[in-house]
């Protein structure tokens, strides 16, 4: 239940769940977790405690190996927030959890959804999660599967007033200093990001580093809008006479620049961009090996080029996949 009187110096601290699932993303874990150990370093008494919470409790480890220990999650939360950390896969089933967030955001706590638990969330409530976005990975798969949420955005977080959805992975870090800046003083909050040498900290909506939406900064503006353009359009490659045409170039001014600045061809790296976006998907996602292709601009050879490029089948790299439960 979020409180008045923000900036504490005495009283009780603001309580924190964290639920986890086996094989929980370690980096959104500790980019929360730290965050809030750090808040509590600088204050002059702890603002934050926290709780790990499971179906079932008991030990949940990580993909890395690393766990915690955790205690079964109450019919009556008592938390002023709730964070759900992402998981390898947003089928996870202990991820399905509309209940019990329901009981929280019916106490008034905030509750917080990262990668793969906003990605189970948004599919499975489209109505009531239509301001929000995911990490790009998981993006990919709800376009993919027809997501009926609508298309939501690329910010590292979006807040509708009850649920922040949240992209995971680093910008957990961008998105509970933000949180805790509600609690704290502006100085108090660059302090706290320069312990982890945390240069800028990124708002709710900047966007995610990749996901087809930043520039890649090579120094050169028409070669980034270039860039950019093929970044924003891997399922439907558009020729390279249209790209040239879209960023006021000829198509020989556009190739010494490929190679000038990346030693390639439009046309290479173009397809290297959607090979490397569609072994992502492989990796990280249940999407088929045909979807993949389609997804990425294939919709006819993909194996063979994604064979080519890495060395291996896709068909190969999935069984792998399968068999030592690789994930990001």
């Amino acid at each position: 239940m979020t409180r008045a009187a923000p900036y504490m110096t005495t009283g009780t601290p603001w309580q924190v769940d964290i639920i986890l699932a086996d094989g929980f993303v370690l980096v959104e874990l500790s980019g929360v977790v730290e965050v809030l150990r750090m808040a509590n370093r600088i204050n002059p008494v702890p603002l934050f405690e926290w709780r790990f919470l499971s179906r079932k409790g008991g030990y949940i480890a990580s993909l890395s190996g690393l766990g915690a220990q955790t205690e079964t999650i109450s019919d009556r939360p008592d938390a002023d927030y709730l964070f759900v950390i992402g998981n390898s896969h947003a089928d996870t089933p202990e991820l399905s959890l509309g209940p019990v967030i329901s009981r929280y955001t019916y106490r008034k706590a905030k509750v917080v959804l990262m990668s793969e638990a906003a990605s189970r969330y948004i599919s499975e409530h489209p109505s009531g999660a239509r301001a929000h976005t995911t990490h790009w990975e998981n993006r990919a798969v709800l376009h993919e599967r027809g997501n009926p949420g609508g298309e939501g955005t690329y910010a590292l977080a979006v807040d509708d007033g009850r649920i922040v959805t949240c992209a995971g992975m680093g910008a957990a870090v961008d998105l509970t200093l933000s949180l805790v800046g509600t609690h704290m003083s502006a100085a108090g909050v660059m302090t706290l990001a320069d312990i982890p040498l945390h240069e800028k900290i990124c708002d709710f909506k900047t966007l995610q580093p990749f996901g087809s939406k930043r520039l890649t900064m090579t120094g050169d503006r028409e070669l980034d809008q270039c860039i950019e353009l093929m970044q924003t359009n891997m399922e439907e490659p558009l020729p390279i006479s249209e790209l040239v045409a879209r960023v006021g170039l000829s198509s020989r001014s556009l190739e010494r620049r490929f190679h000038r600045r990346l030693k390639t061809t439009p046309n290479t790296y173009y397809r290297e961009l959607r090979l490397n976006w569609a072994n992502n998907l492989l990796l990280n996602t249940n999407l088929t090996i045909r979807e993949i292709g389609m997804a990425c601009g294939f919709p006819n050879g993909f194996s063979s080029l994604y064979r080519s490029f890495f060395g291996v089948t896709p068909t190969a790299i999935r069984q792998t996949k399968q068999a030592t439960g690789h994930a990001r």
